[in-house]
């Protein structure tokens, strides 16, 4: 049966419906949203992030989406789950939200909007809302966005598969570079590589494709670069005795996944297999809490507290991890400072790390499904060390 990657409006309708319910529990009569993430999360529409508003708009019945003249077309190829409200242009003579304030004349309760819009259009929100009895800010639906659904659990599930596949890809492409002997092919080269295999396996194994900014892609560091833990592609070749960090990811439906991990051009030195057993140790550890009932912060404070007492704490840079949703990067944050509850249908990178300045970084990543039973990594790609070793 052909993978399906866009959702069906029914799936929408039930997003709707339970908006609607928190809308009716907060008291809220219109709720707009603004940004790329929750207009794809609430009606399945992709689209390029420009100045022009694009929002979502949901009253207690129905679900509307406002954007601009030249997205009308591309909303109706997406079939998108909202009745489109159209305005021209930006800045435009007739100013996008006076149309979307004329399209609810009668709107008297409350209009709340989401965190995340900018400071600028809440101004432009009041205007178009005189009548309103409220205009305030609501996390509702950044707060539904925490649990998955479980259709949006295939969509992760699949994007963890692809980008496995992205790191075996990236694998096999410096393996095969060694055998013929030679200069190895540059970071910038094996993140294109790998970006455009990702891409092929969705158009030949699925039936239909969401195309979202970030497709697929990933960081691809190698030798001393590898110790920025956010490093971007050169066209610096890899080398034979150097680590490299493959950090791939894609988005299968809008939701997102990544795998990571760190390899070496041929066999370690005992200076490496040193620090890559206390990365190794240190995610292992991180995964294994990330258990349904615990605060996110437990599991960063068991982890980096490893990485402490194994004497590495200058190497250390950042927390366990991060949410992952329609975002690489979303709430809940995997930090000593958070103290969500850890809830099943949540999904959290797992990838403590430390970065050795001037050498080298050491980070394995996987993308973690949170489960009544216990953690359930999506990716799947070997960590043993004798499995990351290229050549």
């Amino acid at each position: 049966m052909a993978f399906h990657q866009v959702l069906s409006h029914e799936y929408y309708a039930k997003v709707h419906a339970d908006i609607r319910g928190r809308m009716d529990e907060a008291g809220i009569d219109l709720l707009l949203l603004d940004s790329n993430d929750d207009v794809i999360y609430t009606t399945g529409f992709s689209h390029y992030t420009t100045e022009r508003p694009v929002v979502f708009a949901i009253t207690r019945t129905g679900a509307f989406l406002l954007l601009p003249e030249l997205e009308r077309s591309h909303a109706a190829h997406q079939n998108i789950a909202a009745e489109p409200i159209v305005y021209f242009e930006f800045p435009g003579v007739d100013r996008p939200f006076s149309v979307l304030g004329r399209a609810f004349p009668d709107m008297k309760g409350t209009v709340a909007y989401s965190h995340a819009i900018s400071l600028a259009r809440v101004g432009q929100i009041e205007a178009a809302f005189p009548n309103a009895a409220r205009v305030i800010p609501s996390d509702i639906v950044q707060k539904m966005r925490l649990i998955k659904y479980p259709d949006e659990i295939v969509l992760h599930r699949e994007a963890a598969r692809i980008s496995d596949e992205m790191v075996t890809a990236g694998v096999g492409l410096i393996a095969e570079a060694m055998h013929k002997g030679g200069t190895l092919p540059s970071e910038i080269e094996i993140e294109s590589f790998v970006s455009r295999h990702a891409m092929k396996i969705m158009h030949e194994d699925h039936a239909d494709v969401m195309l979202v900014q970030g497709l697929a892609s990933g960081l691809v560091y190698s030798g001393a670069r590898s110790a920025f833990p956010h490093g971007m592609p050169t066209g610096n070749p890899v080398k034979r005795g150097e680590s490299i960090i493959l950090s791939l990811g894609c988005r299968v439906g809008g939701r997102a996944a990544e795998s990571e991990r760190t390899l070496f051009i041929g066999e370690p030195t005992a200076q490496q297999q040193d620090h890559y057993a206390v990365a190794f140790e240190a995610q292992r550890m991180a995964t294994a809490a990330l258990i349904a009932g615990h605060t996110c912060a437990s599991a960063d404070n068991l982890a980096l507290a490893y990485i402490r007492d194994s004497g590495m704490s200058d190497y250390l840079l950042h927390r366990v991890g991060h949410g992952m949703g329609v975002m690489f990067h979303e709430p809940p944050w995997v930090e000593a400072g958070d103290q969500t509850i850890l809830t099943p249908g949540m999904i959290t990178s797992s990838e403590p790390a430390i970065f050795v300045p001037d050498f080298a970084g050491y980070r394995i990543a996987d993308t973690v499904l949170i489960t009544a039973e216990g953690p359930d990594s999506m990716t799947h790609y070997p960590r043993r060390i004798e499995d990351v070793v290229i050549g």
